[in-house]
């Protein structure tokens, strides 16, 4: 702390004045080596005899850190907080923002039990902007590592530091945002607000981006997170002052959008989104992640075996299978030198394409890529009748998901979902209700009428009776395969599903796919690492298919 700083102790928080800027710091009188002025000192890094230290950062260095990394970034000095961390140009700029630009007026900072050598902690701010003050609390959390230079115990530098929805790039600001706040309205006129459905945040953040100056609305003041990119929009965090909201009309149905908040708040970074096959309306969008990150439209992960629907369709397209034929489902398969296996090891014998579909028999698939003798054949299916890879004009930014040409191993890959594909639950959600109605709609949040956007086409439906084989099997797969156990909680007996589980490099687990149909509703989620399609993803998509 500098030496114009005055302070007095106030029941364990130190409360110092830093230009004129109240602070309130965690307890560390008495620690003589985790004073703000002197932490720099006290972790020095020096092992005895004046080695450097090496080896796992220790419990008391990771508390001793953390404690005067907090201290430091609650009493404003962001020369030494960011000289505790492995990245001082960073962290120094995020702290001093953190009171520059996003006037946070007051702050106590309290540090959990160390968890190894992540230490979770407790933000109690205030943020003022012309007069105006208002609270932001929050939890995050920080990891101390050994630096590779000096080995000094240092906090390994992150923007989820500062604030746990913060990204790379990414910065706090309070002001007056250049869009003006709307009002989302679903389609019965009920009111969409991120309080009573929670994960529409970043939704209503984009569509004020993209339609806020459109409504007639004004803006107020607010915190919110500056993007990495102008095009992505901002996320508001906290309502200093209000502005005057134009009305905005969505798609959206709050009955399924408050089920699928539910479905997803049980699991750690899930996502789900519901579309109606008839239209194309996306029903609801919601997610569950400590980012804020609209993963349910904007993610880019590999399928799994929910993309067997399209490679189904193609395989189907071109004669190769009938759902009730039989088809070859060894126990391995073998493509340019890389030997694939179905989950547990299991084979059939003298059974049809519907059973290994059901079963999610992989060997069924990639057995017939001689036959194809076609490498663009998979992303030429998916293109051309599913609508993948076209410009999808949703009404807020999405990713509309990638089937790129691949050759040997990698090609095998794709039939069942891996490799190079990136899909996200609104893709394979939009490619259930294309496989149930024959045709691809272009989901869209908005109708284009509202701005006269044009939305993206398929060149072509789907072949004739391909759509009806894919709902059999669709139909076989949730009453008697892979996906029976999630989808017998579902009502009514007009119901299909496909499970799926993406191998991901370096996770633990894989992640957790699964999409289904019921009547004029088609849903799909991902949870990452959640493990088998049917287990973490699966009761989510039933739970929003009930609703």
């Amino acid at each position: 702390m500098n030496g114009a700083a005055k302070g007095a102790i106030v029941g364990g928080v130190f409360l110092a004045m830093v230009g004129g800027t109240a602070y309130g710091v965690y307890s560390l009188v008495g620690d003589a080596d985790s004073g703000g002025g002197d932490a720099k000192g006290a972790m020095s890094g020096s092992a005895p005899g004046g080695q450097k230290a090496s080896g796992p950062v220790t419990e008391k260095e990771t508390a001793e850190t953390a404690r005067a990394f907090l201290a430091a970034w609650a009493a404003g000095d962001d020369g030494t907080a960011a000289g505790l961390t492995n990245n001082t140009q960073a962290a120094q700029s995020a702290v001093a923002d953190y009171r520059k630009a996003a006037y946070v007026s007051k702050a106590v900072i309290t540090p959990g039990t160390p968890e190894g050598t992540t230490v979770p902690f407790k933000v109690e701010a205030e943020v003022t902007y012309q007069g105006t003050t208002k609270p932001l609390v929050y939890d995050s959390r920080l990891t101390v590592v050994r630096g590779e230079t000096t080995g000094k115990a240092l906090v390994d530098w992150q923007p989820s530091v500062i604030h746990p929805q913060l990204q790379r790039d990414e910065r706090l600001r309070a002001g007056t945002p250049a869009s003006p706040p709307v009002r989302a309205v679903d389609r019965n006129g009920k009111e969409l607000t991120a309080e009573r459905y929670p994960s529409l945040g970043p939704v209503l953040d984009a569509l004020r981006k993209t339609y806020g100056e459109k409504t007639g609305g004004t803006p107020g003041a607010e915190l919110w997170i500056e993007p990495a990119t102008p095009d992505a929009p901002k996320r508001t965090l906290v309502t200093l002052a209000e502005g005057k909201p134009g009305r905005i009309e969505t798609v959206l149905d709050a009955d399924v959008q408050a089920a699928a908040e539910k479905a997803v708040a049980g699991r750690a970074e899930a996502s789900v989104v519901a579309v109606q096959p008839s239209t194309g309306d996306i029903l609801a969008v919601a997610n569950h992640r400590r980012d804020g990150f609209n993963a349910a439209m904007q993610g880019k992960r590999a399928p799994g075996s929910t993309m067997k629907i399209v490679t189904a369709a193609m395989l189907l397209e071109k004669g190769l299978v009938a759902a009730d034929r039989p088809a070859a489902c060894p126990a391995t398969a073998s493509w340019d030198g890389k030997v694939f296996r179905n989950q547990g090891g299991f084979s059939t014998q003298g059974q049809t394409f519907a059973n290994s579909f059901a079963r999610s028999c992989n060997t069924a698939f990639i057995s017939l890529i001689d036959d194809v003798k076609d490498n663009g054949a998979l992303p030429g299916v998916a293109r051309d009748a599913f609508g993948i890879g076209l410009d999808w004009k949703t009404g807020i930014p999405s990713q509309d998901g990638s089937v790129p040409p691949a050759s040997g191993s990698a090609a095998a890959a794709e039939y069942i979902g891996q490799g190079a594909i990136q899909m996200n639950p609104l893709n394979i959600a939009s490619i259930t209700a294309t496989a149930r109605s024959g045709v691809f709609r272009q989901p869209v949040l908005v109708k284009a009428s509202l701005d006269g956007r044009t939305l993206a086409t398929a060149s072509r439906r789907l072949a004739p009776g391909v759509s009806a084989q894919l709902v059999q099997m669709m139909r076989q797969t949730a009453t008697s395969g892979t996906a029976a156990g999630a989808m017998s909680s579902v009502h009514g007996s007009d119901k299909g599903a496909k499970t799926g589980s993406a191998e991901v490099d370096g996770a633990a687990a894989p992640d957790s796919w699964f999409t289904g149909f019921s009547g004029d509703v088609a849903a799909a989620a991902m949870v990452e690492g959640g493990g088998h399609g049917a287990d973490a993803a699966g009761p989510i998509v039933a739970q929003v298919l009930n609703s």
